[in-house]
């Protein structure tokens, strides 16, 4: 079973996120899960390409390709502080109608 990970990332630095992202994939490949990535940091999604795209919305642009990524899961973890991140409430509301498993950070 694949499961991605929601993660609010406004303010929070490059090594937080990834220690927060390390944390949540242990915890659930330790319980049975199959990764899913959802960290975009090739260069289709740098700053330059996403500018030569014509991507005016960048965090419009990430939650798209979340939600694609969802379509390949049976579940969302959802880490903490997921109420207060527009795009995680997205994806949680997503996740809740498509009828995918949803998990929270303790």
């Amino acid at each position: 079973m694949k499961v991605m990970i929601s993660q609010p990332m406004a303010g929070k630095t490059d090594e937080e996120i990834v220690e927060t992202r390390e944390r949540a994939k242990a915890e659930l490949e330790e319980i049975g899960y199959e990764f899913v990535n959802t960290l975009f940091t090739d260069g289709w999604y740098s700053d330059e390409a996403m500018k030569e795209r014509g991507v005016v919305q960048v965090p419009l642009c990430y939650l798209a390709k979340s939600l694609e990524n969802m379509s390949k899961c049976h579940a969302v973890y959802f880490c903490k502080g997921w109420k207060n991140a527009r795009g995680c409430r997205i994806e949680h509301d997503a996740a809740v109608a498509y009828g995918l498993a949803v998990l929270y950070e303790d």
